[in-house]
């Protein structure tokens, strides 16, 4: 398995990545519009009511902040995964971020929703992916061999 670890790291950290910034151009509708195929929102405002319908305990403007947190969060985690930054911490933010989804959605709309998305499985990879010791082709790798110099 080590033969592969570094290999499996860098997929991962992509895949992870690359899935937060889709979701990210998806709401804001850089990737198309609401009611094309593949998109899940296609614009802000179906997203911000899709993030209604996952908080309906919150009131409208907190829902709204929610949204607008969570959507940082995911540009910034998507970012500092594809290039290998501060990862174990973006890993560990990630598993929370997407946990919280995956249990959200379980709630509100039921277990099949999250498992359609593969948020449970995606948190998961974000776990292992901060049990890792190490990042072989990462900015932290780099930086850490640079402070040894």
């Amino acid at each position: 398995m080590k033969k592969y670890s570094n290999a499996a790291q860098l997929f991962l950290r992509i895949a992870l990545g690359l899935a937060f910034l889709s979701a990210v151009l998806d709401r804001i509708g850089w990737l198309g519009m609401a009611g094309q195929a593949n998109i899940a929102w296609g614009n802000w405002a179906s997203f911000q009511q899709y993030t209604h319908t996952l908080l309906p305990f919150f009131p409208k403007q907190l829902s709204d902040i929610m949204g607008i947190t969570a959507t940082v969060a995911e540009a910034l985690f998507g970012l500092l995964l594809i290039v290998g930054y501060k990862t174990k911490t973006t890993a560990i933010g990630s598993f929370i971020l997407l946990l919280s989804f995956g249990l959200m959605m379980t709630l509100v709309l039921g277990l099949k929703a999250p498992l359609n998305y593969s948020v449970f499985s995606a948190s998961a990879g974000a776990l292992l992916l901060a049990s890792l010791p190490s990042y072989k082709w990462s900015l932290d790798n780099l930086m850490d061999k640079s402070d040894k110099d």
